[in-house]
């Protein structure tokens, strides 16, 4: 009901903050191509004013959203789900596999999915995906690698690292004129190349495990774990 004129509604409730430093869970696509004769990693640059990993080059990928539980995805093969499933939150493997298609997505305009009519409303961060005809499809993705950020960091994320043939795409894998303003300079990087660019830590680490699984893009035998919820960091494997 609108307010007369002059009419108070009370005090305004103020949004609850964000506490930044918090770990938020996260999800991060490794899309290779070519991996059995030059393999090339898509990859872009974030924003110098950037808060998390300014300058760096990095995987596609960002924090889990809430309506990314919403949206509808076939199973994860195993031993994938069981592996996100360890030492996590029940139900979570769902809604990061629809975060890594939709940072994909957005970051790229690259598409994994499949053509099938969207069930039900389309919620608006997928409105251009459904416009394309297609649903999100993670039945190829392969849960590879995890990795908490240490203290101390601006942010802070548990994010898991998923990897996929660039194949499976969508569409022209070099056609990125759907992709937001998030990552400049997108390319797909030859893997020798990979030392002229400035990466974090981290996806040193992990491209190292990739480029020694190559040709091979499926589950790994174990998955790398490195958790930094504490001072002292503990590596694991999944």
């Amino acid at each position: 009901m609108a307010l007369a004129s002059g009419t108070r509604s009370g005090p305004r409730e103020r949004p609850a903050r964000v506490d930044k430093s918090a770990i938020r869970n996260a999800a991060t696509v490794i899309v290779v191509r070519d991996p059995g004769d030059a393999p090339k990693v898509l990859m872009g640059q974030r924003g110098a004013k950037a808060a998390f990993m300014p300058n760096k080059f990095v995987f596609p990928g960002g924090a889990l959203d809430p309506g990314d539980h919403d949206v509808p995805l076939d199973a994860l093969p195993e031993p994938c789900t069981a592996r996100m499933a360890h030492d996590s939150t029940p139900g979570l493997a769902s809604g990061l596999l629809a975060a890594a298609i939709r940072e994909l997505w957005e970051e790229t305009g690259l598409a994994l999915g499949r053509p099938w009519p969207w069930p039900g409303a389309v919620p608006h961060d997928w409105a251009g995906f459904a416009d394309l005809g297609l649903v999100p499809d993670a039945t190829n993705l392969r849960f590879v690698f995890r990795a908490i950020t240490p203290p101390g960091r601006p942010r802070r994320f548990d994010a898991r690292f998923f990897l996929v043939d660039a194949s499976q795409l969508w569409g022209d894998p070099d056609d990125f004129s759907r992709a937001s303003d998030e990552l400049s300079h997108l390319q797909w990087i030859p893997l020798p190349e990979m030392r002229n660019f400035t990466l974090p830590f981290i996806t040193e680490v992990v491209l190292a495990e990739v480029a020694a699984a190559l040709p091979g893009l499926g589950a790994p035998d174990s998955v790398p774990f490195f958790d930094n919820r504490h001072e002292e960091s503990v590596f694991r494997r999944l």
